[in-house]
Parts: C-alpha cells; sequence; structure tokens
C-alpha cells in the first residue's frame, strides 16, 4: 500500500512538473503539453490507483442508479404511508364520532337521570316540607294553649295572692293600731304607777323624818337628863 501510495505520489509530481515547464501560448493563460506523454502518465496514474478507489468510483457511478431507486422507494412509502395515514385518519374519525355519540348517549341518559332524580329529591322535600309545617303548627297551637292555661293560672295565682296580701296587710294595720293604743295605755299605766311610788316614796320619807326627828329629840332629851343628874 505504501508503495503505491508513493508512485501515486511520483506521477503527480510528474505531471506538476510537465505542465509547469510547458510552453506558454502568447496571449493567453493556456499552454502547449506533449499529449501522449500526459496520456501515458494518466494511465500510469490509473493504474496506479487502488481497488478501492476503482471501487469507489463504481460506487459513483452506481449513485444515480441508487438514488433513483431509493426516490421511487420513498414515494412507494410515501404513497403506502399517505394511505396508511388516511386510513388511520378515517379510522380515527370514525372513532371519535363513535365515541362522541356514546358520550353523549350517555350524557342525555345522565341528564335524564339526573332530572328525575332532582323531580323525586323536590317532591320528597315538599312533603317533607309540608309535614314539618303542619308539625310546628300543632306544636304551636299546643304551645299557645298551654302558655294561655299557665298565664290564666298565674293571673289567678296572681289575685289570690294579691288578697292574701291585702288582707295580711289590714290585720298588720290592725296589729300595730292595736299596739299603739296598748303602748299608749302601758305609758300612761306606768306614768301612774311612777306617781304613785313617787308619792309613796315621799310619804314613807316624810314618816321617816318625822321618825328619825322624834327620835333624835328623845336622843337629846335623854342626853339633856344624863347632864343634869
Amino acid at each position: 500500500m505504501t508503495e503505491v501510495v508513493y508512485r501515486l505520489y511520483e506521477t503527480v509530481d510528474e505531471l506538476t512538473t510537465v505542465i509547469e515547464n510547458a510552453r506558454s501560448v502568447p496571449m493567453s493563460g493556456s499552454c502547449m503539453v506533449p499529449r501522449d506523454h500526459l496520456l501515458d502518465l494518466l494511465d500510469e496514474l490509473r493504474e496506479t490507483l487502488p481497488e478501492e478507489v476503482h471501487a469507489a468510483g463504481a460506487i459513483v457511478e452506481q449513485r444515480t442508479e441508487i438514488l433513483q431507486q431509493a426516490q421511487a422507494e420513498a414515494e412507494r412509502l410515501t404513497g403506502r404511508t399517505r394511505s396508511e395515514s388516511d386510513q388511520v385518519v378515517a379510522a380515527a374519525r370514525r372513532q371519535r364520532e363513535e365515541m362522541v355519540g356514546t358520550a353523549r348517549r350517555q350524557r342525555d341518559e345522565l341528564l335524564s337521570q339526573a332530572r328525575e332524580q332532582a323531580d323525586d329529591l323536590l317532591a320528597r322535600a315538599e312533603a317533607e316540607a309540608e309535614a314539618v309545617v303542619a308539625e310546628a303548627e300543632r306544636l304551636r297551637d299546643q304551645l299557645v294553649a298551654e302558655g294561655r292555661a299557665q298565664a290564666e293560672q298565674l293571673v289567678a295565682e296572681g289575685v289570690a295572692e294579691n288578697e292574701r296580701l291585702l288582707t295580711e296587710t289590714e290585720v298588720y294595720r290592725t296589729a300595730v293600731a292595736r299596739a299603739d293604743e296598748l303602748g299608749a295605755q302601758t305609758v300612761a299605766e306606768v306614768a301612774r304607777m311612777r306617781a304613785e311610788v313617787d308619792e309613796y316614796v315621799d310619804t314613807r320619807l316624810a314618816d321617816f323624818g318625822n321618825t328619825l326627828a322624834h327620835m333624835a329629840r328623845s336622843v337629846e332629851q335623854a342626853r339633856s337628863n344624863l347632864r343634869s343628874s
């Protein structure tokens, strides 16, 4: 492989030398080269190329055919894919329509059931409300009757208590008047008794004074008698 590469470089260098040393054509950028010598060098260069390069050349030649086949296969696959895609889309649309139809039917059924349940609940609620109202009215009438009875009883008890208090008040007034009368009598009796006691004490004191005076005179008489004897 190294020798092949070396020969390739030699051939390319020789081609370069031939072109550089070629005679120029006046008034142009061209040059005059020996045709046979260049053809020999090109043949030698072609023969020196490795098999891989020849295979690559064959592949390059087959590229157009391969690309055409690939394009045809791609178009075939694209058409098949489009057909399958259309089928899938159509199936999806049918499935969607079926699902939408099923959902709508289920929705209608649920709405119908909900309406029936709502009507049933409303009827039951109205019946329960009427029963509650009737029971409330009955309890109200009962409470009103009981309240009236209790009020009448309280009024009767109040009247009786008022009469009792009035009676007790009259008795109290009578007792107070009697107590005042007894108090006045007691004060008068005490004053009378005090006067009698004062008179009795004064009388007794007067008698006692007379007795003391008589005793004093007797004592003085006895003393006089004692002195004269």
